[in-house]
Parts: structure tokens; C-alpha cells; sequence
């Protein structure tokens, strides 16, 4: 039975910083945001949004009724947690109006949450082969205002509908895994932002790649040559490169023109986006199947997942026929082509926006965000979600 991505498509906040402006803002030379870590914009979340509602967002322009009516487990990666009990999953389950007779969990693991969940997906699937799994990668990448980390910030999810028979790629079975106790990128319950050692993740990061890479060879027998396209995690564009670059002696001159090329168009939409955490690998994968017209059905995708602490993982899939019919390229270059750009000075007033962390209510103004769901607000200590499509607006008290 083949088991899959059936489905797939992502969300950003409509507001973003240029990386030219931040850079000269802080005293930067603009390229080295811009060529030497290899971003342009950087999207920001207001605070009527959060990662409970960019996936639902996410999810919501790629099911239909009977993809509602089929899902029974809802699986949501982040590290973006709204609650350390009751998971987003269940949220989100609410809010696209899904199946009642359903699973809804969160997984977390740094960025690899969302692989978690597409291999736990397809085990479910395995077992029961009609059902339908929903799998979503939601965060915002806080490093804080005038700190090392703020470049490679961002907000964003993606919304993957696992299933069997898949329309656009078909999971193979061989996989590679990796498991290291180390300190590279952390954040304790106490705090709102991240702590990394950035050289360290850099070189972590790299290290997991060759060894789960060699081992899926190992298990697999396949080598460089049989892939069209490798897409690897992000946190910044540039990251994956430097992970590409190690292997490329495997192959051909023919091998490494044809994986540099659709690296290059792999990081687009996360050059536009920023670090989305555990939707980034899978926005690199929507970027290259929608920006590159010429792969061809049958074609193996690489896979490279990494979570730092740290977990990594590498996989594959191959392409289905007539998979681009089923991909939402139109919608997509809309949400892009509708963003707007904000000054520095307002990135650093919305950034610094946050929830009451009291038994405070807050009512927040929605007539500026345009999204289909959102944050209303929080009362009781609970968030208040609104989908403007079911026209589910909550009393505040």
C-alpha cells in the first residue's frame, strides 16, 4: 500500500520585514543577511496570530468536506506551544470543524515535530487504511530584538493531509534516524525567547545530516545519483547548503548542476518567510514542487529533518503522477503577492506586543488582520479563537 502526502499547504502572516532595512538598521551590512545566511524577508506575526491559528489557516484552503469527514487524527507539530496541557491539536480540530471522532495531540521535538508526526501518520494509516491523517508544523521563531539570532526569525505552517494513495508524493519506507543529548538550541519553561550556540547547532546540525545519510544509503542501496532534489530543514537558507555541499563529491558533474539547481529553487518560499521551525523542511519541499515545472513524475525527493537537542532524521518520496494538479500554486502566489511590508520601527512595536500572563481579559482588534481564523483575544486565561468563515466569535467577560 503506498502511504503519502496527499495534500499540502502552508500559511504566513501578511505582514514582513525587508532584511536590507533590518540590516541597516542594525548596523549590518545588508549582505550578509541577504547572501551570507540567504534571506529577504522575514514575516511576522501579529498578535492576533499565534501558532494554533497559522495552521489552521494553513489547513483550512486544502480540505474539503470529505477530507473533514475522513481525518481522525489530527498530529501538530511546534515548539510554539500555547499550553502545556491541553494540546493544539484539539484547537485547531475546533476550529476546521473536523470529525469528532478523532485523535488531536501535539508533538514536540524542536523542528522535527512535524516528521515525528508524518512518520506516526503513517503508521495509523498502515493500520487503518482509510483513514486520513493531518499533520501540521506551526511556530514563530523568537530570538528577541537586537540579538544574533534575530535574523533568522519567522512565522509560519504548514498543513500536510496524510494519506493513503497519495496525489502528490508517495513516502518510501526506508528511513534513517538519529538520537544526541546536546545543548545546541533550547528553551526552558521560563522563557519566551530561544537560547542557541550557533556555531555549535551549525556544525550539529551538518554532523547529523552525513551520519543519517550514510545509513539510509546503507539501508536503502540507493546512492546520490538516484535523487532528483534533496530539501532539507532551514532555519536560514544558507544551512542546508553547507549540509549539500559535503556530499556532492558522491556524484557526477551532471549529479551536482541538478541538485544545486533545485536547492536553490527549494529555498524560495523560506527565503520570503523566515525560520518556521517545524514547517521549515516542508516548506522547502512545497517551494521546490511548486516553483519548479519540469520535475517529473517518479521523481525521488530527499528528505533531511533536523531538530536540534537533538534529533535528525532522512527520508524520501516519490512524485505522483499528475501531482502538480493538485497543488495550490495559485492561492499561494496570492498570500505572497498580498503581504505587506512594515518599518522597522513597527516590527520592533509588534514584536514586543504579547498576552496578558495574568487572569487579565483582552480583547484584540481583528479588522486589521485578514485571515480566515484568528485570536480574538483571552479571558479566564483562556484564548478566544475566531473563524470568520462559521462566524464563531466568542463572548468576552
Amino acid at each position: 500500500m503506498k502511504i503519502g502526502i496527499d495534500k499540502i499547504g502552508f500559511y504566513a502572516p501578511h505582514l514582513y520585514v525587508d532584511m536590507n532595512k533590518l540590516a541597516v538598521s542594525r548596523n549590518v551590512e545588508p549582505e550578509k543577511y541577504t547572501i551570507g545566511i540567504g534571506q529577504e524577508k522575514m514575516a511576522l506575526a501579529p498578535i492576533t496570530q499565534d501558532s494554533v491559528t497559522m495552521a489552521a489557516n494553513a489547513a483550512l484552503k486544502i480540505l474539503d468536506e470529505e477530507d473533514k469527514k475522513a481525518i481522525d487524527f489530527v498530529i501538530f507539530g511546534t515548539e510554539s506551544g500555547i499550553d502545556n496541557s491541553k494540546s493544539a491539536g484539539v484547537y485547531v480540530h475546533d476550529l476546521l470543524g473536523l470529525n469528532p471522532y478523532a485523535r488531536s495531540i501535539e508533538v514536540k521535538q524542536a523542528c522535527y515535530g512535524a516528521t515525528a508526526g508524518i512518520q506516526m501518520a503513517k503508521g495509523h494509516i498502515a493500520l487503518n487504511p482509510k483513514s486520513k491523517v493531518l499533520v501540521l508544523g506551526s511556530d514563530i521563531a523568537r530570538y528577541g530584538l537586537n540579538t544574533s539570532g534575530e535574523a533568522t526569525q519567522g512565522a509560519g505552517a504548514v498543513a500536510m493531509l496524510i494519506s493513503a494513495d497519495p496525489k502528490i508524493m508517495t513516502l518510501e519506507e526506508n528511513s534513517a534516524f538519529l538520537t544526541e543529548d546536546i545543548m545546541d538550541f533550547w528553551r526552558p519553561i521560563h522563557a519566551d525567547k530561544a537560547f542557541v550556540d550557533g556555531k555549535f547547532s551549525n556544525e550539529q546540525y551538518i554532523a547529523f545530516f552525513n551520519k543519517v545519510w550514510n545509513q539510509y544509503k546503507a539501508k536503502s542501496g540507493l546512492e546520490l545519483s538516484d535523487f532528483e532534489a534533496i530539501c532539507y530543514h532551514l532555519p536560514y537558507t544558507k544551512m542546508g547548503f553547507k549540509a549539500l555541499k559535503t556530499v556532492l563529491d558522491e556524484g557526477t558533474d551532471e549529479d551536482r548542476e541538478r541538485l544545486l539547481a533545485n536547492y536553490k529553487i527549494s529555498t524560495q518560499y523560506n527565503r520570503n518567510v523566515g525560520n518556521i521551525y517545524t514547517g521549515s523542511l516542508y516548506l522547502s519541499l512545497l517551494s521546490l514542487l511548486e516553483l519548479n515545472e519540469n520535475l517529473q513524475a517518479g521523481s525521488r525527493i530527499g528528505l533531511f529533518s533536523y531538530g536540534s537537542g537533538a534529533v535528525g532524521e532522512f527520508f524520501s518520496g516519490k512524485l505522483e503522477e499528475n501531482y502538480r494538479e493538485h497543488l495550490h500554486v495559485v492561492e499561494h502566489e496570492q498570500l505572497f503577492s498580498s503581504r505587506i511590508e512594515i518599518t522597522v520601527a513597527e516590527y520592533e512595536e509588534i514584536f514586543q506586543e504579547t498576552l496578558p500572563v495574568d487572569s487579565s481579559t483582552m480583547e484584540l482588534d481583528l479588522e486589521k488582520d485578514p485571515a480566515t481564523i484568528c485570536l480574538a483575544g483571552i479571558t479566564d486565561n483562556k484564548r478566544q479563537y475566531v473563524n470568520k468563515v462559521f462566524g464563531k466569535v466568542p463572548v468576552m467577560k
